[in-house]
Formats: C-alpha cells, structure tokens, sequence
C-alpha cells in the first residue's frame, strides 16, 4: 500500500533545514512507523499515551472493534478500562507537570472596525468569513478590536477560568453526561465553556454562532441539552449580530415544541449592562451602544455574575476512555442539518438530525498526535489556523490538539480583509506565523488580487502551510506554495471529516515529496482501501469508493440517539469497511487523490465523471478564479455538466470565452467531459467558514426554487444574482 520507495520525479520537497528538527524526518521513517502502527497498534498508541496522565491504565483491549454488519453491532472500544479527563490533560498537565502555567495560551484578535476602514472589497469580504485562530508553541493569545488593543491569557488563568465555569455549570445543576449546547462567536469563553464541560464530564455540542434560531433549536432538542451558553453579540464585517436575540428566538421554538430549557447564561461580549440591573460586569470589549439585549429573569443568568461568586478550584471528573466527549452537527445536502460529510448521508436520502459522536481517550490521543506530526510542531512555533471553533477543525485543530501539545493559538473574530486583502499576511508577521492552516476556498479568493498583496509582507517566519475542507486544485496549490511559501514551505493537504475527528490521508511536512492536489498517504493507524460499485477491493493505480479496513482512535463512535442511523450511513453498503462517501483515485506511485463526493460523480452516457476534475480543468484558464461544476438532468445523457465560473477582475464574460473554456476541459479531460452549460458566477453560494454550498447550486441549475436551509450561507443575494443570469436550459438536449 505504501511504495518502498518515494517518487523523485514531479514532486516538491522541504528544505534540509526543516528536515533537521523534524519529527519525521524521511519517508523511510515514516513507512517504519507506519507498518508499525497497522501491525502492532497497541505499541504505537501505548507510546502516545505515556506522554498523558490516566487516572487508572487500560486493563481491556487497547483496540477493539467490529466494522461488519453481517457479524453483528458495529462499535469501536479504545483503551477500554482506563479513566482519564480530557481538560486535565490540556490544562493542568502542562501548568503543573510541564511548568508552563505562566506561558501564554491567548492571543485574541478581533477584527478591524468596517466603519473605520470601509469596505474595500465588496462582496468578497462578505463571503471570505473566517474566524481565525492562531496558536504558538506554549502560548494563546487574544487580541483587541483596534491595532494594538489585545488581551493575552496565560494557561494558568486559563485554567482558573475553565475550573471557575466549571464550578459554574455544577451550581446550575449540570453534571457528567448531560449536553450543554453552546452558541458563541470566536472568544475566549468559547474555549471556556467548551473545556469546562469536558472538566466536569458534561457533553458539549457547540453550534456556530452563523446558524438560525431555527438550526439552534433543531440541535438543542436533538441532543436534549441542559443548559444553553450564549453572548449578546458580535460583529460579521460591519453588520451586529444580535445573538441573543436570536438564541432567545431558537428557546422559544423550543418551548413550542415541547422542550423547555430552563437556563441560559449570557456573555456580555458586546453590550453594557443598564445601571438598574444590579449586576457588576467588565466593559464592553467593543463598544456598541445600539445593541438591544433581550433579558429574560426567569431563565437567563449573566455569565460575569456567575464566575465572579464562583471558586477557582474544580476537582476534575474522572471519565472512561469511551465516555462522550462531545456532539457536533453540520448540515446536510437535503436543507436539514446532519452530523457529517453531507454526501454520505445523501446517500440514504434522509434529513433527519445526525450528530457526530466523539468519545474522551481516542480523540485525545489522535488530535495530540496529528497535531504534532502533521504540522511539524516545535517549541517556538506560530500555528494560524483559520477556522470556525463551531466546526471540526476548531475543535481539532484550535483547542483539543493544540492545547494538548502546551501550543500557543490566536483566535481572530471578524473577517481577515479587512482592512485590506493583505490582513492576513500583515498577522503571520505581527506574530511570526511559522504554521498557518487555511482553506482552498481562501487560497483561491485571494489569489484574484494577485501577489502584491501578499507580497508587501516579508512571511519569513512561514515553515509549513497546510489546507483544509476540500481538495485543493493543483493551480490554487502551485500559487499557495510560490507566492506565500515563496517556494521554501511544505504543504499538508489534509483529508478528513467530522466522522474522522483528525487527518486520515495526509503529507508530512519533512517526510513526504508533495504532489500538487494530493493528500498522498495514510496517517498512522488508518488504513485507506479503494473499492468499485460490487465492493471488490483495487489494486494499483485505480479510482472507486474510499473506505478505510479498520478504526484509528479518533474515529467517531456513533451518531447521537441513532445508532441504526450510524451502521446504515458508514458500514451497510460495504460490510468490514468505513464507507467516507468520497470518491478517490490512486496513481502509479501510490499516492491519494480525493476527487470529490461520490454523489458530486457524474454519470455521463456512462462515464462516470469527477467535478473536482472538471473544476480543476476550468480553472486552470488564465481568466478562471474558481469553478464549481454540479449534475443537471439530460434527456439522453442521463446527466450532463452545468458549471459555474468566477473570473479574475476586470475580466469580461464572452461567447468566446465560454468557448475556451469548453475547449480546454475538452483537451484536458476529453470530450465527454464538455460542458452542457456555463454559467458566468462573480459570486458563488457559500458558508461562512469558505464551502460552496454544491446542493444550491444544483438547485439553480435546475431552476428550483425550494432551497430548503440556507442559514448557513455567508451572502444569500449570491443566490438571486445566479437564479437571474442562469443559463438558457430549456433549449438544450
């Protein structure tokens, strides 16, 4: 499965610097930590885990499982008999054993006033919303509204904050086991809330603060929370987001379907408290005298008054290593939200509530360790990551892994334009950025100004830069690695899903030659297999259904309240494997290639057709910034290819262009693969963490006008500009 040896010809390396301090320094190390992670996993976790505390050790099997439905329940047990707490592990390990208690856990920014720098660049602005994070070897900082107005957080006020709420959360009667649902912008108390929870063995289920009332409320009664935490509000550009307003909205829902909830406790985060309230509070971290704070005595508490009578103390709870750690849910392909990689479950053509299930051990060893290897991580290291806490890679990637290895992080509340589109890259020098971990969404966004932008910054401090969400094309790669990495930075294209938890296919930064658009390789423990329509496994270079043969820790265990819904989403259409609901390819030299949804293949005369392929092909045309290609039904070719282009600035959408354009997936692809119709897109429907939203796309395609749940989307007027300019349909066979 792995090649004996690595590829010398068209692939990109590392530096030999990088490769002197690296953890995995070779490809050959890699493959001998790799055979043995698969034939001897237990050794290989074991050795993970001693870097942990564990109130008692193992005393079961380190792994067990069955993936087969014909053989009976599915199930995944890791380290069974151990009891560990997780916050411990991320908190009180490194303040008292690893005495860095008076290192920085915070670094918090928080976007650049609209009002005072203006809105340089329309709708790009609008749809780029991405809340960064950014996290530093042993340090977190926060940082202000305004350049220069900053807040830093050392890990020992970080965990008399956590142990404060969590003493909190036990007064109001939440204990081990219960859900708490949590519904906050980008700040700190985020992070508070969250690993207050884990603290006290409460089950969190965090929903971004984007969603609607109505999203909120779907996931509050699905999970059967306790206890809903909330803030006032925040800013989205230069637009106020009342979130109270909204969270009471989503707990009035909840008492009309007959789910009261009898506690919600606010964070002040925007708003100052009126006089006659009697209640003491710090000042506004931004000022916002327009805010109308809804405030209900009957069920809602103030977040200040609670932690200022609370202790500084809280004795942890001891869980089992299969014990809930946390619930999350994202939305589906049908218009209601489901627990996962949406096409997975499209498959089953359900739109039921699915919420992904992690457990405590698992996770905290496979978020620990993907951390550190994939990203390379070192003493003094600066990691960005610029994703939403309310999605998997916030919980992974910004608190759970990163704090797990003593790591410092930023989080960024607002949008990285502003005030300019060079924002991004005037923070990777402010803080010395040395790992920064963003989306292919982003990468191409930018890549539509040009390198002037980037390069009026020096980014020296950039060693390793990483991509997440969706397979990234090979020209946004290409641009990604010269212009930001100036050629000297590996890239870690990662593949994984919520389901995942962390990395499953993935380069390490000093050990694997890169392939632009690839996610190459397996990490430890995950043993990736490719399958066509009858389950027969491929060999060789091949393309199918991307399974994986056996569990890693952090795989999820079951899908909340559902079980059944569980083994028929992962495990009932090919019995012994994990079914991702990807498509993938496989090359010559072994490498991975994600190529997309399964149900993003089309089915042309039967062809069977990538969109990530034809995507790519577009975009590759010096005039295309990005493309998204969907399935429309043809009377005779059973589908056929609509495709919508965005094009670079100051670019004209022609006849003849549209004519390049086909001629150019032609030659790329071949003929089959022509496009029925291009759409001329100067936007296209996106959520706020960066994801086209594909299933609104298909409805446009097919000039439907039922959306179902859009709640999501960053900028819904995308949507009306693309419904009025659709291409001519009708007249087309």
């Amino acid at each position: 499965m792995i090649p004996d040896k690595a590829p010398q010809e068209n692939v990109f390396h590392c530096s030999e610097d990088l490769k002197k301090e690296s953890h995995i320094p070779s490809f050959e190390k890699y493959k001998e930590l790799y055979i043995r992670s698969i034939e001897n996993p237990d050794e290989f976790w074991g050795a993970i885990a001693k870097d942990f505390f564990w109130k008692t050790k193992h005393t079961g099997q380190f792994l067990d499982y069955n993936f087969d439905v014909t053989k009976g329940e599915i199930f995944i047990k890791f380290m069974e008999g151990a009891t560990t707490n997780i916050c411990y592990n991320l908190l009180d390990r490194n303040v008292h054993e690893r005495k860095l208690g008076d290192n920085i856990a915070f670094f918090w920014l928080v976007e650049c006033s609209a009002k005072r720098y203006g809105r340089k660049t329309g709708r790009d602005m609008r749809v780029l919303y991405l809340m960064i994070s950014i996290t530093i070897d042993y340090f977190w900082f926060k940082e202000g509204n305004e350049p220069g107005d900053d807040l830093t957080v050392t890990y020992k006020e970080l965990l008399q904050k956590v142990c404060r709420f969590a003493n909190v959360l036990k007064s109001q009667g939440v204990k081990k086991g219960d859900r708490v649902s949590i519904y906050m912008p980008m700040v700190v108390e985020l992070v508070v809330a969250m690993l207050a929870c884990a603290r006290i063995g409460a089950v969190h289920s965090i929903v971004f603060a984007g969603f609607s009332a109505e999203s909120l409320c779907e996931r509050i009664i699905d999970s059967k929370c306790s206890l809903l935490i909330t803030a006032d509000g925040f800013y989205r550009g230069d637009k106020l987001i009342n979130l109270k307003l909204l969270a009471d909205e989503a707990l009035q829902k909840c008492r009309d379907k007959g789910f009261p909830l009898k506690k919600c406790i606010m964070l002040k985060h925007l708003s100052k408290e009126p006089e006659a309230a009697g209640r003491q509070s710090p000042p506004a971290k931004r000022a916002c005298p327009d805010l109308e704070v809804p405030w209900n005595p009957d069920v809602d508490l103030c977040w200040h008054t609670l932690m200022s009578g609370a202790a500084d103390e809280c004795e942890p709870e001891w869980c089992e290593s299969e014990d809930p750690l946390f619930i999350l849910y994202t939305s589906g392909s049908t218009g209601k939200p489901k627990c996962n990689a949406a096409s997975c479950c499209r498959l089953l053509m359900v739109s039921s509530l699915q919420g992904v299930l992690h457990t405590v051990s698992g996770y905290l060893l496979y978020v620990a360790a993907t951390f550190k290897l994939v990203f390379d991580h070192q003493p003094g290291d600066v990691y960005w990551c610029t994703a939403d806490i309310g999605w998997i890679t916030g919980h992974s990637y910004i608190t759970y892994g990163p704090l797990a290895n003593g790591a410092t992080s930023v989080l960024f509340e607002g949008l990285p334009t502003y005030p300019d589109v060079g924002r991004m890259w005037q923070i990777v020098d402010k803080y010395q950025v040395t790992k920064f971990y963003t989306a292919p969404t982003a990468i191409r966004l930018l890549m539509k100004y040009g390198s002037d932008p980037v390069q009026k910054y020096k980014r020296k401090s950039l060693k390793v830069l990483g991509t997440v969400g969706e397979p990234i094309n090979p020209e946004a790669w290409q641009w990604y690695h010269g212009v930001v990495g100036e050629k000297r930075c590996p890239i870690v294209d990662t593949f994984w899903q919520t389901e995942t938890g962390g990395h499953v296919l993935t380069p390490l930064p000093a050990a694997t030659p890169m392939k632009p658009g690839s996610a190459t390789f397996p990490f430890f423990g995950v043993v990736p297999a490719i399958l066509n329509e009858s389950g027969e496994e491929l060999e060789g270079p091949s393309e199918g259904y991307l399974v994986f043969k056996q569990p890693w820790p952090g795989v999820m265990r079951s899908v909340f309240g559902n079980h059944e819904r569980f083994e028929a989403t992962y495990f009932k259409k090919f019995p012994g494997y994990y079914v991702t609901g990807d498509g993938c390819r496989r090359d010559k030299d072994g490498y991975y290639w994600i190529t997309g949804r399964i149900d993003d293949m089309l089915n042309v005369s039967g062809h069977l057709l990538s969109t990530a392929e034809v995507e790519s092909a577009l975009v590759e045309h010096k005039s295309v910034v990005e493309a998204a290609v969907v399935s429309r039904p043809h009377a005779v070719k059973g589908e056929s290819l609509y495709c919508f282009v965005t094009l670079n600035d100051g670019v004209a959408y022609s006849q003849a262009l549209e004519a390049e354009l086909r001629k150019q997936v032609r030659e790329k692809i071949g003929a089959i693969a022509t496009p029925d119709y291009i759409q001329n897109a100067p936007g296209l429907p996106k959520t706020r963490s960066g994801k086209i939203m594909r299933r609104v796309l298909r409805k446009i395609a097919c000039n439907e006008k039922d959306l179902g749940d859009i709640s999501t989307l960053a900028d819904s007027s995308v949507v009306d500009e693309l419904f009025r300019n659709r291409c001519a349909t009708t007249a087309r066979v």
